[in-house]
This record gives structure tokens, sequence and C-alpha cells, in this order.
């Protein structure tokens, strides 16, 4: 099990409870948004309270009120953020890695019905092709191309493959994430979570640069969580070879790693047009978890009144590939700058991270 410092569950459960995103905007707009997609969840919660109700002593009138608003009040909580940007993104291109399902999918709806040129980047072509299939009339232009972030070698194609095409990428989301997922190694012999969340992504990113570093305003976005709060980066043991595997700590650690790779990347961007950002979607219940919750009928009908939907996971995605403005946190909660880790903004360990990273993935070849 992973190691739980007293003050960081003090720090993560303060900020659960004191979200800074409860603000007026959150309290006035996108509750058309939030209750088409809370139908769902709004009418199973509604029907548990009114059969309490009849259980314990009766219906009334005031009793249904009074459930109608908590219900409301709950879920309207556990959905977070909401993004209201009107923002255009016609002429942009936007890669989008993992993009076939869960919250990658619902960025890239977003992003098309915006205008954008939406590459799904996915490991899976037959899986990527069904959800340009069903993305399709959504607007914008969206494509499909090969990308797995497990093999170094699959990575470097995808990058060479968009270079050779002349695409310019103003948008780079790197959302595609292995969670909590027993031990297995990436084509390199990386840990898997490790591989995929950050080497992977990092490789990926550096390889794009480039392209991005030209006169027009580019975004690049790391998904990571509040997960972060509790990893660690042993620069000697990264990948367990000398300590016991626990999946949930390699998690952690990687989530963690995907701020600090924001960080010093924001170091080395300085005087471009490049901002960059880091965030956490919220707990969503999808596709990641798969290997946490294996049961169809739980995930679909039990499990998913608690989290937030994959369309509420996307929104700070959306937030910052839209409008938000890099901040010096490096990090985004619920549409709005989030609190991370004190470890995550040593410059110095973001620094000797990085270096780490790019001999791991031989990224001066």
């Amino acid at each position: 099990m992973p190691k739980f410092r007293m003050s960081d569950v003090i720090t993560a459960t303060s900020r659960v409870f004191y979200p800074n995103w409860l603000c007026w905007a959150f309290f006035t707009e996108g509750w058309g948004l939030f209750f088409s997609e809370e139908l769902y969840n709004l009418s199973v919660l509604f029907s548990a309270a009114l059969l309490w109700q009849y259980l314990v002593g009766g219906v009334s009138v005031t009793g249904l009120l009074w459930s109608a608003l908590w219900v409301v009040a709950v879920r309207r909580y556990l959905a977070g953020g909401l993004c209201t940007s009107t923002a255009r993104l016609t002429g942009q291109t936007v890669v989008i890695t993992g993009a076939n399902v869960g919250i990658g999918k619902e960025t890239a709806r977003d992003l098309l019905r915006r205008g954008a040129h939406v590459i799904l980047a996915c490991r899976s072509l037959p899986k990527a092709e069904e959800a340009r299939r069903s993305l399709l009339g959504e607007g914008g232009k969206v494509e499909v191309r090969l990308l797995d972030l497990s093999s170094l070698q699959s990575v470097r194609g995808f990058a060479a493959g968009l270079v050779k095409d002349n695409i310019k990428v103003h948008i780079l989301i790197n959302n595609a994430g292995v969670m909590m997922c027993p031990y297995m190694e990436t084509q390199e012999g990386f840990e898997m979570q490790m591989g995929t969340n950050h080497l992977g992504h990092f490789l990926l990113t550096n390889l794009l640069l480039p392209q991005m570093k030209q006169d027009e305003p580019a975004r690049i976005i790391n998904v990571s969580s509040h997960g972060h709060l509790v990893g660690e980066i042993d620069m000697d043991d990264l990948f367990f070879k000398k300590k016991p595997y626990d999946k949930a700590q390699a998690y952690f650690n990687s989530k963690l790693a995907n701020v600090l790779f924001t960080r010093h990347l924001a170091q080395i961007l300085k005087g471009t047009k490049i901002q960059v950002f880091s965030l956490h979607p919220g707990a969503v219940f999808s596709a990641a978890g798969r290997h946490i919750v294996t049961s169809t009928f739980l995930g679909d009908h039990i499990f998913c009144l608690l989290p937030k939907t994959t369309l509420e996971g996307a929104q700070t995605t959306v937030y910052c590939a839209t409008e938000a403005k890099q901040h010096h946190e490096m990090y985004f909660s619920d549409c709005a700058v989030g609190w991370a880790l004190d470890a995550s903004k040593d410059e110095r360990l973001a620094e000797d991270f990085w270096k780490l990273s790019a001999q791991l993935v031989k990224l001066d070849e």
C-alpha cells in the first residue's frame, strides 16, 4: 500500500471540502449541461430518497422538495466545475492521446464542436475508427492515427508522420493513461504506468515541440490526478525493480511525474507562445478504472452514481484547451487553478527528473 503522510491526507481532505471553484459562476452557469448530463443519476437518487421516505414514515410534499434539493446539490457538487467558454478553435489542430473512450473522447467531441481539426491518437485502430465514426457530424474534422505510448518506436513513428504530413499541432492533450494495473512492462522494459503515463508522453511532447515553437500560440496539457499528492519519485528505483510492486503507488508516482514534467517544460518554454498545464479531471468512472472495478453491472448502475460522468471529467481539459491562462502552480482542477503537492513545485527535482526521463527515452538520439 502507498505511504500516506498525515499532512498530505489533511491537505487533500481540505481541498475536497473547500474547492476553489465554489464561486458565483459555479451557482449561476452550466445548469443546462448539468441537468442534461445528470438525468439518470438524479432520477435514481431521487427514487432512492423517495423509497427511503416511504419506508421510514410516509411521503410528504415537504419531504419530496427537500429530497430533490439535496439530490441536486450533492450531484452538482460532485460534478464540479463546468467549462462555459465559447471560444472557437477553427483552423487549429488538436492531438488527443487515448481519445477513443472516456474523457478523451468527450474532450474530442467538445473541441470538434468548436471547429477544431482533432487527431485521435490511439493504440487500437479499430476502436479509434469506431470512435471517429461516432464523432462525425459534430463539426470540425476528425481523423485517427496509431499511437501506442507503451512503445517508444510507436511514439517516434507517430511524431514522424505528423512532421511528414506537415501538420502543425496547436494543442497537444496528453490524456491517455493506465491506472493501477497489475505489474506489466512496456516494450522497452519500463514499468507500464510510469512508461505509458509519463515517459511516452514525455517523448511525444519533445518530438512535437519544434513544430509547436512557431509564431502561433499553442498549448500543452498533461492530464494528471489528485493522486499525485501521495506520489513519490525514487530516482534510483523508478520501476520497482528493488522493492515490491505496488500498483496504486506506481499510479500515484506517474501522476506526480506528469506535474513535474509540466513544471520543467514551462521553464524550457519561457519566452515562447506555448502555455503548459497539468490538471486533475476529477474522480471519473471510465475505462481507465477497469483494473479497479471489473463488474460491468456495478460500474454502469451503482458506482456511476458517485463520481463524475466522462463529460464532466473532460471539463477541466476543455477549459485548459480554450481559456485558461498558465499559472505558477502549473496545476488545474475543476476549471480553476488547483493545489499541487509541494514536491511538484521543486524546481531542482523537476530538472533532475527531466534529465533522467530524457536519458531513459534516449531523447538526443
